[in-house]
């Protein structure tokens, strides 16, 4: 059976978007996925499932999280082949940048067209670049970042629906789930 893993989007942020770990297990094994494990509390879910189809997957997580939570939670996943891929390339970029202060994986529901692709290319400061690689885009902050903004070029307004996690939670998920 396929195993996928699924990033939330905007959970566990304020009072109002609370949704522990153990909720969101409980959550996805009611909609019949199962082997269903998390990674820190913000919103990282490995499962099982025979669906094949990623907008099915997706759709069934969110209307289940939804109808749970009582707010929108949006789900982008990924096939365990394609996380290592994404954790992968995301290494090969922070080898090829040293003294990166920050590296964030945003994480794409859907892919970029080429236009907007080039747009977030050409954003490209002395505080960093955006790499967009499929649905995944890194932001590649050197030395001139400033801590807490995880969108100093302004691409993140470009990507859609997205979310972001650093390096360090990639790579780690990337070992252990896939």
């Amino acid at each position: 059976m396929p195993t996928y893993v699924a990033f939330l989007r905007a959970i566990n942020l304020g009072a109002n978007r609370k949704f522990p770990k153990a909720d969101i297990v409980r959550v996805v094994e009611g909609v019949g996925f199962t082997d269903v494990e998390t990674h820190i509390n913000t919103g990282n879910v490995r499962f099982t499932t025979p669906m094949r189809s990623r907008a099915k997957i997706e759709k069934a997580l969110e209307d289940a999280f939804a109808a749970d939570r009582g707010f929108e939670v949006p789900a982008i996943v990924f096939t365990t082949a394609e996380l290592k891929a994404i954790a992968a390339e995301a290494s090969i970029l922070s080898e090829k940048h040293p003294g990166l202060a920050r590296h964030y994986v945003y994480l794409l529901k859907d892919g970029l067209p080429k236009a907007t692709v080039a747009r977030i290319a050409e954003m490209a400061t002395d505080a960093g670049e955006m790499v967009v690689s499929g649905r995944a885009a890194h932001a590649l902050l050197g030395p001139g970042y400033q801590a807490g903004n995880v969108d100093p070029l302004g691409a993140a307004k470009l990507l859609g629906v997205a979310t972001n996690r650093n390096l360090n939670v990639i790579t780690t998920l990337a070992a252990k789930w896939c």
